[in-house]
């Protein structure tokens, strides 16, 4: 079982907005990433899709798009980005889902000796402070969400496991310092931890970072050339 991951597909079947207008590396992105797919993935692996799924708005609205996942092989787990506005309770995202999607809210999923957990995260704060209470507000509730999952991780852990984490923010400022995120994934011997958001032109961005005993790999599709990133 091997395990790939990407982030950012920003799907458009049911609504109008055409990824193209930022730039010429979108056009057709998501072909480019399905011939990829086809070519490294086998059905018993597992794909971890770090948020930002669909532009869709409500949840009849994603369907197609879940569906366009769904067709290619593996397992996927799918985090909530910032631009998820279809995505519901638990319970209606996952009525709604394909057999093949998995969803990470608060909780863990186990796929033989792998473990994923997450959440989507929220900016870090550059000096450590919010100007705005409620982003304060979010990224606080956002590392309560964090906790919740990695103690459920654990839960299902035996012996021999790994454990990864998917967050869609960087967990992060763009010094690359430690904050109250990656001091969860320190503290409880995370090796891995997988992110996106971030674009061509608008961030400082490193593809591979390592702190203390944990890679943190970005995964945003057109960073990545809109091919899979093989984790495990």
């Amino acid at each position: 079982m091997n395990v790939f991951a990407i982030s950012d597909l920003h799907l458009t079947s049911s609504v109008n907005k055409p990824m193209h207008i930022f730039g010429e590396h979108w056009v057709g992105h998501f072909d480019k990433i399905a011939n990829d797919w086809d070519k490294k993935v086998k059905e018993d692996d597992i794909v971890l899709i770090a948020g930002d799924i669909s532009w869709a708005m409500t949840l009849e609205e994603v369907v197609p798009d879940l569906e366009k996942i769904a067709a290619l092989k593996g397992q996927k787990v799918i985090i909530r980005g910032n631009h998820d506005y279809w995505w519901s309770s638990y319970s209606k995202i996952r009525k709604i889902a394909p057999k093949s999607i998995h969803f990470l809210q608060n909780n863990a999923q186990k796929f033989d000796n792998f473990i994923i957990c997450g959440t989507r995260g929220w900016t870090v704060s550059e000096d450590g402070n919010f100007d705005d209470p409620q982003d304060k507000k979010i990224f606080e509730r956002e590392i309560i969400r964090l906790n919740m999952s990695v103690n459920e991780a654990k839960k299902l852990y035996t012996e021999g496991d790994t454990i990864i984490a998917m967050m869609h923010y960087p967990p992060f400022d763009s010094d690359f310092s430690d904050s109250a995120f990656t001091t969860i994934f320190d503290e409880n011997d995370i090796p891995c931890v997988i992110y996106g958001h971030l674009h061509a032109g608008k961030s400082r961005f490193q593809h591979v970072v390592v702190k203390g005993n944990t890679r943190y790999i970005l995964t945003s599709c057109d960073l990545i050339g809109n091919e899979l990133v093989k984790v495990y």
